[in-house]
């Protein structure tokens, strides 16, 4: 028998806010960071996850995961990944750190960090890359793992299966399909960044269209005649047949989202992207209505499948962009996908930071391959920064994911990264904090 004999977190984060990569107008000096998890065994056997933060508080998500983890010590491998449902209600049963939420905050990031390594340590042991061994499973085994608590009124456990086994005799068709034309389409954030100058954001801009891209998406919001000038760039560099998104961080008011949106409307965006509060249903249909029809994207602080719900009842949006390491890992996202079928919306996940991409590649080819089976108004995010840290980077050629092939979640850190920008004690971080130490002194 294998057990999980101990759990490892780690604070790590790395000085993204020198080179303003991920600057946007809510959040200007973001350090991109992760509560990295590690499962161990009393085998070879490991669990990667992870969740993303920017910074201070990486330090509470840290802790809130290796709480979240205790009970899984001295677990049987074979009973945790034989019932991947039961384990995630087991843990999500604790009464006393569902207080601290419920489902959602720093509770639910870390629920997100444990059982994506649990979802890790599930396909590494089948030996799978997850997309595959998600798609592999049948309808009833992927309702089974699927959080539909409180989502009756929307979706029951009936049509789910109803639509999972739809979908079920033609998978291998689809997976054929993404191999012929080089893996799942991504869309690239990296030339947009707030603090880039215009003259970096007509490079990078005409880079990623070298490089193969017909989806490109800038950041706005903190100044209009700003916005005005970099969107015009924009459209010089990359034409009017590319697709340009803009996303705003949650910066605005609902009447100034829907005057800025239509001030910007010139330029054609294909999306507008958090308007304004991630939880104001209501604020994001109204934002909907004004500005069709440039579309309303939201989801990557959607803090819960409830959220989402409401977000798809009310028609609030037109693109449904969850967050793998925000949303408790595939036991709710799936939940999600479900719903997002149901009620006709593409996903469109969000990612970028910390080893985001590298999750959100196998949530998006198992979408196409077992829930939506289409690629219609499906595109999901990509930048290129911070791969090199994994032991098994995503791939992005000519603008398409490339199809993982090795098992797990692709959630592994080299040991050497953990321990260079472990904060506050690892390599970089000692070096980097020792000269404010010693001014303070």
């Amino acid at each position: 028998m294998t057990q999980i004999t101990g759990v490892d977190v780690y604070d790590v984060r790395f000085p993204t806010s020198l080179s303003q990569d991920g600057s946007d107008a809510m959040n200007k000096d973001g350090d991109y960071s992760a509560a990295y998890v590690v499962l161990r065994t009393d085998g070879e056997l490991r669990g990667h996850g992870f969740t993303f933060t920017i910074g201070r508080g990486n330090d509470l998500c840290v802790e809130a995961s290796r709480q979240r983890a205790l009970p899984l010590i001295g677990r049987d491998i074979d009973e945790l990944v034989g019932d991947l449902g039961g384990t995630y209600r087991s843990l999500k049963s604790d009464s006393q750190l569902r207080w601290l939420g419920p489902e959602k905050g720093v509770e639910h990031l870390a629920m997100a960090a444990v059982m994506n390594a649990v979802w890790d340590l599930a396909a590494r042991k089948a030996g799978k890359p997850l997309w595959r061994m998600l798609a592999e499973m049948s309808p009833e085994e992927l309702v089974d793992v699927a959080d539909l608590q409180y989502l009756s009124d929307a979706l029951t456990r009936d049509e789910a299966l109803e639509m999972l086994r739809e979908m079920e005799p033609t998978r291998g068709e689809r997976i054929a399909d993404l191999e012929a034309r080089g893996g799942y389409p991504c869309y690239t954030t990296s030339a947009g960044w707030l603090g880039y100058s215009d003259d970096k954001l007509r490079r990078l801009l005409q880079e990623s269209v070298d490089e193969g891209y017909r989806h490109l998406k800038l950041k706005v919001g903190a100044n209009l005649e700003d916005d005005i000038r970099r969107l015009g760039i924009a459209r010089e560099v990359i034409g009017w047949d590319a697709h340009l998104m803009i996303d705003a961080n949650q910066v605005w008011d609902v009447p100034q989202a829907i005057e800025w949106v239509n001030r910007l409307a010139e330029f054609k965006p294909l999306w507008i992207e958090e308007p304004t509060s991630p939880d104001d249903v209501l604020g994001h249909a109204a934002v909907r209505r004004a500005v069709a029809p440039i579309g309303v994207a939201t989801g990557e602080h959607g803090m819960n499948r409830v959220l989402f719900k409401q977000m798809f009842q009310a028609e609030a949006i037109d693109f449904c962009q969850l967050d793998s390491a925000r949303l408790a890992s595939i036991n709710e996202i799936l939940a999600v996908y479900l719903m997002a079928k149901k009620f006709g919306v593409p996903v469109c996940p969000h990612a970028g930071g910390v080893g985001l991409c590298e999750l959100v590649q196998h949530l998006s080819i198992f979408d196409y391959v077992a829930v939506s089976g289409s690629l219609e108004g499906r595109v999901t995010e990509y930048v290129d920064h911070l791969h090199e840290h994994f032991t098994d980077p995503c791939i992005v050629i000519d603008g398409n994911y490339v199809l993982p092939g090795l098992p797990g979640y692709s959630a592994e850190m080299y040991e050497q990264s953990v321990a260079e920008y472990s904060f506050p004690d690892g390599g970089y971080w000692s070096r980097a904090l020792t000269p404010a130490v010693e001014a303070v002194r």
